[in-house]
C-alpha cells in the first residue's frame, strides 16, 4: 500500500501551523500572558518555545518520518510493547474532536448573530439561557436542533476534507484557510487598534512586570500554554510527519511551525487587549475585572464589545467569529485525522472506511451529547480532565520511553540531521529528555493539588465537584490504550511504501 505524501513543504507547514493555530491562540494565551506578568511573559513564553515546544515538534516529525505511520504504527516499529502509546494518543485525540467541533459550531453561530446583534443588551443571559440554555453536568434530557443541526453540518465539512485525502483535503484545504485566516484576523487587528482606548489595552497587556517572571508558578504557565497550543502529545505532529518525504528539512520545519504559532498568538494578545481597552474606555470597568479569556471572551466579552462599537459592528462581529471559525477548523481537521490515519494504518482500511467509521462515529456522539442542555458542562469538565491529565500524562509518558527507556534518541538524532541544514545534538536531547518531562511533571502535581484542595469558591470547584466523570474520561483514554495494544498484540504491522518510494521502484523495473 503505498503511503500518501504532502505534495510540497509549503502545504506541509501551513496544515501543521493550522493544526497549532487554534482556537487556544485567540482566547487563551492573552489571558495567561496578562495574568503572568505581562510583557514579561513573553521572556518565559520564548524560553518555554525554545526548550520544550521546538524540541517536541522535532521529535514527533522524526517519528512520523522515520517510521512511517500514524501513533499506533509508530510506536509499534519502535518497540511491540509501546504501541499502547499511540493509542493513548489517539484515544485522546478521539475525546477532543468530539468536543472541539462543537465550539466551531457556536462561532459559526455567533457569525450569524453579529451582523444584526442578536445577543441583545444582556451577551451572557443570551449565552447561557436563550442559546445553550445552560443546566447541570447531570442535567440530561433535552437536545437542542440548532445547535446540533450547525454541530453536523461542521462534521460534514470536517469529514468531506479528511476522506478526500493528504493532498486533494489536508493539504489543500490548508493553502485555502490559513492565508483566509491571515486575512481576516489581520483585519482584525487593523480595526481594533483604531477604537479609542486601544492603547491602554496595549499597555495593559506588554507592561512587563518582571517581579512577576520570578516565581516558578509564571514559568510553568508559560510551559503549559506551549504545551496546549502546539498540538504536541496526542499523535498529530506523528501523523502529519508520516506523510512527509524522506528529504525534509525536520528542524527548519518545526522551528518554522513553533515561531508561526507563536506569532500567531501575539497578534492575537494585540487583537483582544485592544478591544479590551475600548470596552474599558467606554463602561469605566477595569480591564482587570473583565472575562478575558475562554469561553466568557469570545461569546460574552467580544458580543458586550461589539454593542458598543461606534462604527461596522457587525463587520467586527463577523470578522473575530470567522476567524474563530476558520482557525478551529484547521484544527479539527488535523485532530480527527490522527484516529483515521491510525485506523487506516494499522487494519489496512481504505480511507474512505476509516472516514465513514472513525469520523462518522466520532461525529455520532458529538452531536448526540453536545447540543444538549448539559452541553456547555459536559464540554468545560471533559477539556479540563483530558488536557490536564490525558495529555498532560500521555507526552511525557511517551518522551521516556522513547528518550530514556528504549533509547531511541541517537536514532532519531541522526535521521533528523540527515536532511537538516540545522543539526541537533546534546541540548536537543538534554531539552527534551530533561526540561520537558520535569516541566510535564511538575505541572500534573500542581493540576492534581489544585484539583483536590478546591473549596467551594476556588476556580477548580466545579471540576471537583464532577470529577468521577473526568476521571473516568482521563483515565478510559488510557484503558482504550491498553486494550488495543492488547488486542492487536500478534497483528504485525502492514508494510509502507510511499508515493515517492512506489515512484522510484517503478522507474528501477523499467
Amino acid at each position: 500500500m503505498a503511503r500518501e505524501q504532502w505534495g510540497s513543504r509549503v502545504g506541509f507547514i501551513l496544515a501543521a501551523v493550522g493544526s497549532a493555530l487554534g482556537l487556544g491562540n485567540i482566547w487563551r494565551f492573552p489571558g495567561v500572558a496578562y495574568e503572568n506578568g505581562g510583557g514579561a511573559f513573553l521572556v518565559p513564553y520564548l524560553v518555554a518555545l525554545c526548550t520544550a515546544g521546538i524540541p517536541l515538534l522535532i521529535l514527533e516529525f522524526t517519528i512520523g518520518r522515520r517510521y512511517r505511520g500514524s501513533a499506533p504504527v509508530a510506536f509499534r516499529r519502535i518497540h511491540r510493547n509501546a504501541e499502547f502509546l499511540g493509542w493513548w494518543q489517539v484515544a485522546i485525540a478521539i475525546v477532543i474532536g468530539v468536543y472541539y467541533a462543537v465550539i466551531i459550531s457556536w462561532a459559526a453561530w455567533f457569525a450569524w448573530f453579529s451582523i444584526g446583534r442578536q445577543w441583545g443588551e444582556d451577551p451572557e443571559r443570551f449565552l447561557m439561557a436563550d442559546f445553550l440554555q445552560a443546566g447541570d453536568l447531570y442535567d440530561f434530557g433535552t437536545w437542542l436542533p440548532g445547535l446540533g443541526i450547525a454541530l453536523a453540518l461542521v462534521w460534514v465539512a470536517t469529514l468531506a476534507v479528511i476522506g478526500a485525502g493528504v493532498k486533494k483535503g489536508i493539504e489543500a484545504s490548508s493553502k485555502v484557510f490559513i492565508p483566509l485566516l491571515i486575512l481576516l484576523f489581520g483585519a482584525l487587528v487593523v480595526q481594533s487598534l483604531t477604537l479609542d482606548g486601544a492603547v491602554d489595552g496595549l499597555n495593559a497587556f506588554f507592561t512587563p512586570d518582571w517581579e512577576a517572571i520570578r516565581g516558578p508558578q509564571v514559568w510553568l504557565a508559560a510551559y503549559s500554554q506551549i504545551f496546549f497550543t502546539l498540538s504536541v502529545g496526542f499523535g498529530i505532529m506523528i501523523t502529519y510527519g508520516s506523510y512527509l518525504k524522506r528529504k525534509s528539512d525536520i528542524t527548519t520545519s518545526a522551528w518554522t511551525v513553533g515561531m508561526s504559532n507563536s506569532f500567531g498568538e501575539i497578534l492575537a494578545g494585540i487583537a483582544v487587549f485592544a478591544v479590551l481597552g475600548f470596552l474599558a474606555f467606554e463602561t469605566g470597568v477595569p480591564i482587570d475585572e473583565q472575562s478575558y479569556q475562554g469561553v466568557g471572551l469570545a461569546f460574552i466579552a467580544f458580543p458586550a464589545i461589539i454593542n458598543t462599537l461606534p462604527y461596522l459592528a457587525g463587520l467586527f462581529g463577523v470578522l473575530f467569529f470567522l476567524s474563530l471559525v476558520v482557525a478551529g477548523f484547521a484544527s479539527l481537521i488535523s485532530v480527527v485525522e490522527v484516529p483515521v490515519a491510525a485506523v487506516e494504518d494499522r487494519f489496512g482500511w481504505s480511507r474512505r472506511k476509516a472516514v465513514a467509521i472513525v469520523g462518522g462515529g466520532m461525529a455520532l456522539v458529538s452531536v448526540a451529547l453536545f447540543p444538549t442542555v448539559n452541553g456547555l458542562m459536559l464540554l468545560d469538565v471533559t477539556d479540563y480532565f483530558i488536557n490536564n491529565y490525558g495529555i498532560a500524562v500521555a507526552a511525557p509518558a511517551s518522551i521516556i520511553a522513547v528518550v530514556w527507556v528504549l533509547w531511541k534518541w541517537k536514532e532519531l538524532r541522526d535521521n533528523a540531521n540527515a536532511t537538516s541544514v540545522f543539526k541537533v545534538g546534546p541540548i536537543w536531547v538534554t531539552c527534551l529528555g530533561v526540561v520537558t518531562p520535569l516541566a510535564l511533571t511538575v505541572i500534573l502535581f500542581l493540576n492534581v493539588r489544585d484539583l483536590v484542595t478546591a473549596g467551594p469558591g476556588d476556580a477548580n470547584a466545579a471540576y471537583h465537584q464532577y470529577q468521577a466523570f473526568g476521571w473516568a474520561v482521563a483515565g478510559g483514554s488510557l484503558a482504550f490504550a491498553v486494550v488495543m495494544a492488547l488486542l492487536l498484540r500478534r497483528k504485525e504491522t502492514p508494510p509502507f511504501v510511499t508515493e515517492e518510494e512506489a515512484r522510484e521502484a517503478e522507474e528501477a523495473a523499467r
